[in-house]
């Protein structure tokens, strides 16, 4: 066993992984979005995958719990291959991920109690009475009050509904929780609370977390390993499509140019390679 993490919280990793990609390739039609990737998360580990729109986080996540179906390698969950899985047995194994969406993607029709207690009722294993109490341990786990339980999304902030989504996530008692841009279109002062919310999830259940984020400051506060992925596109024959992968402390010390200008979000010679682009279409016609 090896303690994982630069944070202040101690995280126990077992020896086995909890989630493995092993050469995986997704295209879809003839553009590869992830090429030949291999990836390893041990339990407990806090993983946050960084990079530019378009690199190929949220279809990595979706081919982690299922969604997607690699062109090729494996990815494999706990010690089951998912791509082999028959369906009853997938949404069985699904039970053990909770997924936080990037806008909440909460039921607009329903109210904030049936919204959190949605996982609870597919899977049918609890009564009225438990599921009333653990929709409200959850909230207040996240900060929300017993008062919010019948109001309908629309009637709460956008911070208030990421925290739903968060309690709806964590509501089954998850191995695994995916996180698709946590604190995107939240103020620096709600992007922090859902930050610490999920130091806090981390510390109260022992989960495994995965998370999508270009803030930089959601990466070197909760993660305790990064992995900047690198669009396909713009990417040399051969070169691997990871730029990065370490603890947090060490992404100011890379010494590959893209890593440095992504974090500290200069432009740099991605201006210039737009310019070049433009001038490129404008002497062939094309602009």
């Amino acid at each position: 066993m090896v303690a994982a993490g630069d944070n202040s919280v101690s995280v126990t990793v077992e020896d086995h992984p909890v989630v493995r990609l092993d050469d995986v390739t997704v295209q879809f039609d003839r553009q590869a979005v992830l090429r030949n990737l291999s990836l390893e998360v041990p339990q407990g580990q806090t993983l946050a995958v960084i990079g530019e729109s378009g690199c190929g986080k949220t279809v990595l996540l979706k081919t982690i719990i299922g969604l997607i179906r690699p062109s090729g390698g494996h990815v494999w969950f706990d010690r089951y291959e998912l791509a082999k899985m028959r369906k009853p047995l997938l949404m069985r194994i699904r039970r053990r991920f909770g997924f936080v969406f990037q806008q909440a993607a909460l039921f607009d029709s329903m109210t904030i109690g049936q919204n959190v207690a949605f996982p609870l009722r597919q899977h049918g294993r609890y009564s009225d009475a438990e599921i009333r109490e653990i929709v409200r341990d959850r909230l207040a786990e996240v900060g929300l009050p017993e008062s919010i339980l019948g109001k309908k999304p629309a009637e709460l902030s956008g911070g208030m509904r990421k925290r739903v989504g968060l309690a709806r996530a964590l509501v089954l008692d998850p191995e695994l929780v995916l996180y698709d841009e946590p604190t995107t279109g939240l103020d620096p002062i709600m992007a922090d609370v859902i930050n610490e919310l999920i130091l806090r999830s981390r510390r109260q259940h022992s989960v495994t977390s995965i998370i999508v984020t270009h803030d930089m400051r959601t990466a070197r506060k909760v993660a305790d390993r990064v992995v900047m992925l690198y669009p396909l596109s713009r990417l040399g024959p051969g070169e691997s499509q990871v730029l990065f992968d370490g603890p947090p402390s060490q992404l100011d010390r890379s010494t590959d140019r893209r890593v440095v200008q992504f974090v500290r979000g200069e432009a740099g010679e991605r201006l210039m390679e737009l310019r070049r682009g433009s001038t490129h279409r404008a002497e062939s016609g094309d602009g």
